[in-house]
């Protein structure tokens, strides 16, 4: 090892970057344990009333604030911006995919940046430990598709993480509507109805469960009947949830019945529903024949053929040849 990191420029640059990023870690990690300790005390004396007119933020919001926000924010006070130039598509699409924090986007260019270095550092490190080195050219075009692989991983993991959630929305938001139903029949009314159908279905619809608290927390708060409801269906990123949501408003203007008109969406959500299950089961048929195609088929055929193949080899080979 010694004597190919003395031969091996590539070795020796490599050895002296992992030193580099050893040190910078641990350098990080001091800094991070000496400014949280740091913080929790000037925290403590402010609480406490030692120490007025600092203007710091509360504790409940440090520690739900993430390790990746504090990273973003510390990168962009250092000077690098970590913006994107469609910044509101790209936190409509990770709001969406259930990241709904407002540095989700900073954090999201973060992650898709570090990939696009890590992944090329990870195959120059796998080649600095082979004992023959491939060409350079190699080399440069290998990284350069790690590089670009770094860049859409991310995207391609929020866009499924995004569409899981969309179904799984889209699935359960029938049964939250009988739901709903049942209680506005029984008297109650949209507020209250929301409270309860949320906690209903916080075990078998988490996500349904956690937007329905939201909107009747946006209520309570003192929003509107019309806002929470348009923040339900922006939150949802869903076109059911957004025309549910126009159809309450819709139903609260006009003095229609509540009742009514949850019978009847849910009626068209559960036959959407059902249409989808039949979809799927109409298209098995075509996507199973491609394993049948090219797994079965040349066994068949082998199979059919054989003995016609043994009977030429035995008899009419032979005979071609004068034996």
């Amino acid at each position: 090892m010694l004597e190919i990191a003395a031969s091996n420029v590539i070795v020796r640059a490599l050895i002296l970057i992992g030193i580099f990023g050893l040190v910078a870690i641990a350098v990080f990690a001091i800094y991070g344990i000496t400014s949280r300790r740091m913080r929790v005390s000037r925290d403590l004396a402010a609480l406490s009333g030692d120490i007025a007119g600092i203007n710091s933020e509360s504790l409940t919001r440090q520690k739900n604030e993430g390790a990746w926000a504090r990273m973003v924010k510390r990168i962009e006070e250092s000077g690098l911006n970590l913006g994107d130039t469609d910044e509101s598509k790209l936190a409509k699409l990770l709001r969406e995919a259930g990241y709904i924090s407002p540095s989700a986007p900073r954090v999201y260019t973060l992650v898709r940046l570090m990939m696009i270095f890590l992944l090329p550092g990870a195959y120059l490190l796998s080649v600095a430990l082979q004992s023959e080195a491939p060409t350079a050219l190699r080399m440069y075009f290998t990284c350069a598709f790690l590089a670009l692989l770094g860049l859409y991983i991310p995207a391609l993991f929020v866009r499924a993480k995004a569409d899981r959630r969309r179904q799984e929305i889209i699935n359960g938001f029938p049964d939250c509507l009988d739901l709903m139903l049942v209680c506005v029949e029984a008297g109650l009314g949209l507020e209250s109805a929301l409270d309860r159908v949320g906690r209903e279905m916080a075990t078998t619809h988490p996500l349904i469960s956690g937007m329905l608290t939201e909107t009747n927390l946006l209520m309570r708060a003192g929003a509107t009947r019309e806002d929470a409801l348009r923040k339900l269906g922006e939150v949802a990123g869903v076109d059911e949830i957004k025309s549910f949501a126009t159809l309450l408003i819709q139903s609260d203007k006009l003095g229609t019945s509540l009742a009514a008109t949850l019978r009847v969406y849910s009626a068209e959500m559960r036959e959407a529903r059902r249409l989808r299950a039949e979809e799927k089961a109409h298209r098995l048929p075509v996507l199973l024949s491609i394993p049948l195609v090219v797994f079965m088929l040349p066994t068949m055929i082998g199979v059919l053929i054989l003995p016609a193949v043994i009977m030429s080899i035995r008899k009419i080979l032979p005979s071609m040849g004068g034996g």
